[in-house]
C-alpha cells in the first residue's frame, strides 16, 4: 500500500477527533517510527510503498480509541532528550520543560558540587534533564511506584546519566531514609489535579495516564506539597531552593503554605500559556 494512501486514511478516520495538523503529526511520527520514512522523504517520493502496513494501521485504531501516540511508539522527547514512556508514567509536558529550564538557568554556573532531590520522579524527565545539563549536580530521585522507577532507570541509562533512585512514599516517609542528608535543591511535580477538575480533561489523558500521578482529593489538594514542605524543613540546606510545578488555580494557597514552612523570596511564574504554573522559594 502507498504510504500516501495511509496518510489519507488517517485524515478520514481521525478527522472527527483531532485537528488536521495534529493528525498529520501523528502520521509522520508513526511512519518514521515503524518505517523510517520522514515527512521530507514522503514529499520527495509521494508514491512510496510499504509492504507491511499492519503496525501503522494498528496504531491508527489505537488513535481512534484516543490512546496517546507517545504510548503507542513508547517514546517521547523532553528538553531535547529521548525518553521511553509507558502506561506506568505520565507523558512529560511542555510546562515541566519550563520548570527544568528555570532551574538550569539559575544553577548552570554553579562551580562546586551540589545535591538535587526530585520527588515524584515518574519517567525521570526532571532528574535526568537536570543531571544532563548541570554537570556539578549529584541527583537523587524518589517515587512511590516501582514500575515508574523501572522506567526512570531505563531513561537514565539511555541518556547516560547517573541518578540515585529511591522507592519511597513521601506521604509516609520513614525518617531514617535520609537521616541527616540535606539537599541544595528540592524539586517536585507531584499530583495536583483535583478530582473535580476531571471534567476539564481530555479522554486521552483520563483513560490512559496513571491517575496515581495525576489526581488528589478535592478536600486536600495540597497534601503532597505539605509533605514535601515538612520534609524540606529537615532536609533542605539553609538558603537552599525549592521548586514546584503547581495547579494553576492554587498559586496563592501554595505561597501561604511555603511561607508557613519557613520559605521566603517566593517567586510565582507563569508558563507559556500564561497560567500560574511554577513556584520557587529559598529557605530562610
Amino acid at each position: 500500500m502507498k504510504l500516501k494512501r495511509i496518510q489519507q486514511l488517517f485524515q478520514e478516520e481521525l478527522g472527527a477527533i483531532y485537528e488536521k495538523n495534529e493528525i498529520d503529526s501523528f502520521f509522520f511520527m508513526l511512519s518514521e517510527h515503524f518505517h523510517a520514512v520522514s515527512r521530507i522523504k514522503l514529499a520527495i517520493e509521494p508514491n512510496y510503498v510499504i509492504e507491511n502496513q499492519d503496525l501503522i494501521l494498528k496504531a491508527l485504531q489505537e488513535l481512534k480509541q484516543e490512546r496517546p501516540v507517545q504510548y503507542i511508539i513508547r517514546n517521547t522527547e523532553f528538553y531535547g532528550l529521548p525518553f521511553y514512556v509507558d502506561d506506568n508514567v505520565l507523558i512529560p509536558r511542555p510546562e515541566t520543560e519550563e520548570l527544568v529550564a528555570w532551574i538550569i538557568s539559575e544553577f548552570k554556573i554553579q562551580n562546586s558540587e551540589f545535591r538535587i532531590l526530585d520527588i515524584g520522579t515518574g519517567s525521570g524527565c526532571i532528574a535526568i534533564s537536570l543531571a544532563k545539563h548541570l554537570q556539578n549536580a549529584k541527583v537523587y530521585a524518589l517515587d512511590v511506584s516501582k514500575d515508574a522507577l523501572q522506567v526512570a532507570r531505563q531513561n537514565a541509562a539511555m541518556n547516560n546519566v547517573h541518578i540515585e533512585f529511591l522507592n519511597h512514599d513521601i506521604l509516609n516517609l520513614d525518617p531514617l531514609v535520609f537521616g541527616g542528608h540535606k539537599f541544595d535543591i528540592i524539586v517536585s511535580n507531584p499530583p495536583y489535579v483535583r478530582e473535580q477538575e476531571k471534567v476539564l480533561m481530555k479522554a486521552n489523558v483520563l483513560n490512559n495516564e496513571p491517575h496515581l500521578a495525576l489526581f488528589v482529593k478535592n478536600e486536600n489538594p495540597l497534601q503532597f506539597y505539605e509533605a514535601i514542605m515538612s520534609f524540606s524543613e529537615k532536609h533542605l540546606e539553609k538558603t537552599g531552593a525549592i521548586f514546584f510545578e503547581i495547579n494553576e488555580y492554587l498559586g496563592n494557597d501554595m505561597i501561604r503554605l511555603m511561607h508557613r514552612h519557613g520559605v521566603s523570596e517566593i517567586k510565582l511564574k507563569q508558563d507559556i500559556q500564561k497560567k500560574d504554573r511554577m513556584l520557587k522559594g529559598i529557605k530562610n
